[in-house]
């Protein structure tokens, strides 16, 4: 049972959806005048685990995301360059690609652009005029009538008589009342326009979404997702042209996600804060973030905290994630060798040969707790999708796989072939999982650990290989003393020579 907490009925539903075992999503994507920065991110790496999830039950996921691509900031920006709209705007779709590429954010179904959707956003225009929920003025003005809908607000909760206070509205004076918002704006000299019924001109910001979400997903979807900030005016307005326009109050989204705010001293990331912007010193872009850390670790991160809370980002916390990150990294490799080491047959068959009896298996007590702990994970997923309720519930695991590993290495696990069997489906828990969370699918960076070891293991085998060959040497000479000598002093050590057809041979005693 999926329980998701819906900012239409600020409280936590049972998640039905229109169509068994299908889900239909609708993410406000960006307006893209500039690259994106961290707090753009969040959204679309929280939307990508609850599409992951959802697939991963075996259910079919219609996901669309649109690109705002006609607007005041992108032609702000393409003037100061002196270059057009679409090449600023097809810049940046360009970064914005390549950065949630790096985070894992698999691709939507479906991309809709604003430009590439004007006849549909024209339409649904005029059939608001028509059923006199809108307005046109001598200029080719367009507004939407907020005293003419009765619900107007029923998603932020406010009443009309109160949202002047604090609300962003333009004073015009041609309004009918001053919450009315543009659904098409007359065009103006130097800017972008289309023909219209009105005249020339380009859309309103609120509208774009609308008729996108309805064109690519129906009347009625099941979720439409998007930062807090949007709530309201943003998707207030959807909601209200969207279900005027079709003439049904329970028509459009049925279920409202919103994600908590990324926060830098705790105040809210914003890329239109001159302010802000220079006091991320050069880490505020995801670009400029992935310059200085890897995607994956970045991506932890955001999923660490639930997605309704703010998350306050500094250079600390994404260190304290990278540190998280070389822990389950840590019991990912293991599990990958522990395989190889399945592969090669370290796992014995026969365990008359070690004479010794097997009471508790070791890798059984882990497989156990491996279910326990993906049970315990999907638990987490399902109750509004806590991701970092989740994460807790693997790393869990990571410590038990670590523990495990260490005795393997240490002798103290003698295995066999079922232990083999056993650490096999662990390592299917343990990926399950990070598919979810959406880790481990970008080669790991090797750890300074590692590279040591590497180094030391070079240095080992070339030894070991000038001692086989003086042993060698003595066995010609028929000089056995010296021959047994080598053998015995380093099976004393712990290294067993075995002499075979095809040469001499040397493996760590088990």
């Amino acid at each position: 049972m999926i329980k998701v907490y819906n900012t239409m009925s600020r409280s936590k539903e049972i998640f039905k959806p229109l169509k068994k075992n299908e889900v239909s999503i609708y993410c406000c994507g960006v307006t893209p005048y500039n690259a994106p920065h961290i707090g753009n991110a969040r959204p679309f790496v929280i939307w990508d685990v609850i599409r992951r999830f959802f697939k991963k039950l075996g259910w079919k996921v219609r996901y669309i995301q649109n690109f705002t691509d006609v607007d005041d900031k992108i032609i702000k920006a393409a003037n100061e360059a002196g270059v057009t709209w679409k090449d600023i705007a097809e810049k940046n779709i360009g970064i914005y690609f390549k950065s949630m590429d790096a985070l894992n954010v698999r691709r939507a179904d479906f991309y809709p652009k604003v430009s590439e959707t004007m006849d549909d956003i024209i339409k649904m225009i005029a059939g608001l005029v028509d059923k006199n929920f809108a307005y046109v003025l001598d200029n080719g003005d367009v507004f939407y009538s907020v005293e003419q809908d009765k619900n107007y607000g029923k998603l932020s909760g406010r009443k009309l008589s109160d949202m002047l206070a604090g609300a962003r509205v333009e004073v015009d004076e041609r309004k009918r009342h001053p919450m009315d918002f543009a659904l098409w704006k007359a065009a103006k000299p130097g800017e972008p326009f289309w023909e219209s019924p009105w005249g020339k001109g380009r859309p309103g910001w609120h509208i774009e979404c609308s008729t996108m979400s309805l064109k690519f997903l129906g009347e009625q979807f099941d979720f439409h997702g998007g930062g807090s900030d949007l709530i309201f005016p943003h998707h207030e307005n959807e909601i209200a042209q969207s279900q005027a326009y079709l003439g049904d109050e329970n028509s459009f989204a049925r279920y409202w996600l919103h994600n908590g705010f990324i926060t830098k001293g705790h105040e809210k990331l914003s890329k239109s804060d001159k302010k802000m912007v220079k006091q991320t010193k050069g880490f505020f872009t995801v670009e400029e973030v992935l310059k200085k850390y890897p995607g994956e670790v970045i991506r932890l991160l955001l999923l660490q905290t639930h997605y309704r809370n703010p998350l306050e980002f500094d250079e600390d916390r994404v260190i304290e994630a990278q540190e998280f990150f070389g822990k389950l990294a840590k019991a990912y490799r293991q599990l990958e060798d522990l395989t190889k080491k399945i592969s090669a047959g370290e796992f014995i068959k026969d365990t008359s040969e070690k004479n010794f009896a097997i009471t508790v298996s070791p890798a059984g007590g882990l497989v156990e707790e491996g279910e326990r702990l993906l049970a315990n994970f999907y638990a987490a997923m399902e109750d509004d999708f806590n991701t970092a309720l989740a994460i807790t519930h693997m790393f869990e695991l990571s410590k038990e796989i670590g523990n495990y590993y260490a005795e393997f290495i240490d002798g103290k696990i003698l295995p066999v072939k079922i232990d083999g069997d056993i650490i096999l489906r662990v390592r299917e828990i343990y990926l399950e999982m990070a598919e979810i969370i959406g880790i481990f699918e970008q080669p790991l960076p090797v750890e300074e650990s590692e590279k040591k070891s590497d180094g030391e293991a070079e240095l080992v085998n070339a030894l070991m290989n000038i001692i086989i060959s003086v042993r060698q040497e003595a066995r010609a000479a028929k000089n056995w003393a010296v021959a047994d000598k080598i053998r015995n002093e380093l099976n004393a050590a712990g290294v067993i020579i075995e002499d075979t057809p095809q040469g001499a041979v040397w493996h760590r005693a088990t």
